[in-house]
């Protein structure tokens, strides 16, 4: 086995071509990552060091801090070596923190408090600090550091933080959410329940809690207030907003393209604009039919309620393309209740 380890990672670091070299890269952690892990990370960690294709050693980091166990010392020295080099700076805070634990907030601390470096890098110090202390540095910010601004980074936090002794956090508490999620009752619940087991996959996957998505939340009076001045709808879509309101949430679906965003009550309105008014000016669309009620995009096709056709508490589910100069209108659910079923059995 050894033998063909070496071979592999010979041919790897002689690969010039950057798609053979991901596609070496994958094997390599496919065949061998199960039985000689600390082979196969001593390998990424060398290439890093060392491999010609410059920009792979970067990319190469996300894979390392993948391989690497929590509390796993012996890869420490690379994660505080990586911290000084500035291609691999901002994936360096994860493995730090990852091997060495509380005892990587000094340095990283110290990173995000140097004004001479990136902000991005510096950003990423704070959001990593955040999650692993469970502290709020990164409350109410974008969940890419990337986006994040100098005056962002709460510094003054950071360092009352360090002289506390960096304890722990309590985190950020879940949204808020109905308990028929929980315990269903009616038809209608029933079916919100298997919508929130679906999102519950996708939950499991987004660690960053300072920005949930991929809920389904008790909305806030006031916007509920608001839509219902505004708008008469059919109840189940109101009750849906009421108890169920899509916090983030987009589905995939084999009808459509980028994933059927589906909006909240706290975005419902604004997000009729580009369809039924200029969102800059505020004016109304004269194309847009106005009894259409814009409650999800798929890439900015609209999907809508037909507010004139409601019937039994719910209303059928129309769509169209953008961008064809007009908008031609084809239904694509009987009404809501029937949008929801075919959302959760992936029809």
């Amino acid at each position: 086995m050894r033998n063909t380890l070496v071979n592999l990672t010979d041919t790897l670091f002689a690969e010039t071509d950057g798609n053979k070299f991901a596609t070496l890269k994958d094997k390599l952690i496919r065949s061998y990552a199960g039985k000689d892990r600390p082979a196969v990370i001593e390998t990424l960690i060398r290439y890093t060091r060392e491999g010609r294709l410059l920009h792979w050693r970067a990319f190469l980091m996300t894979d390392i801090i993948r391989l690497t166990a929590p509390g796993e010392n012996t890869w420490r020295p690379f994660f505080e070596w990586a911290l000084t080099e500035p291609s691999l700076t901002y994936w360096a805070t994860d493995g730090l923190l990852k091997t060495a634990g509380h005892e990587a907030y000094p340095s990283l601390v110290a990173l995000a408090a140097k004004e001479e470096l990136p902000t991005a890098q510096r950003a990423k110090a704070v959001k990593s600090l955040a999650m692993y202390s469970r502290q709020p540095f990164d409350r109410e910010l974008p969940s890419d550091p990337g986006y994040w601004k100098p005056e962002q980074l709460r510094l003054a936090e950071l360092i009352a933080w360090q002289e506390q002794g960096y304890p722990d956090g309590a985190g950020y508490a879940p949204p808020q959410v109905h308990p028929s999620l929980l315990h269903p009752g009616n038809d209608f619940e029933q079916l919100m329940a298997k919508l929130d087991k679906l999102l519950e996959k996708k939950r499991r996957k987004n660690k960053d809690h300072a920005n949930p998505s991929d809920w389904l939340v008790m909305a806030d009076e006031k916007d509920i207030a608001y839509i219902r001045e505004r708008w008469s709808l059919p109840a189940v879509y109101t009750t849906f907003l009421q108890y169920y309101s899509p916090l983030k949430v987009t589905l995939a679906g084999p009808d459509f393209v980028e994933g059927l965003s589906l909006y909240g009550a706290r975005e419902l309105a604004e997000r009729q604009g580009g369809y039924a008014y200029n969102a800059v000016t505020g004016e109304s669309l004269a194309d847009w039919p106005p009894h259409l009620l814009v409650i999800g995009d798929d890439g900015a096709d609209p999907y809508c309620l037909d507010l004139s056709a409601v019937k039994d508490g719910d209303a059928p589910i129309y769509t169209a393309p953008h961008g064809q100069g007009a908008w031609e209108f084809g239904r694509y659910a009987e009404n809501f209740m029937a949008l929801i079923t075919k959302l959760v059995n992936g029809k």
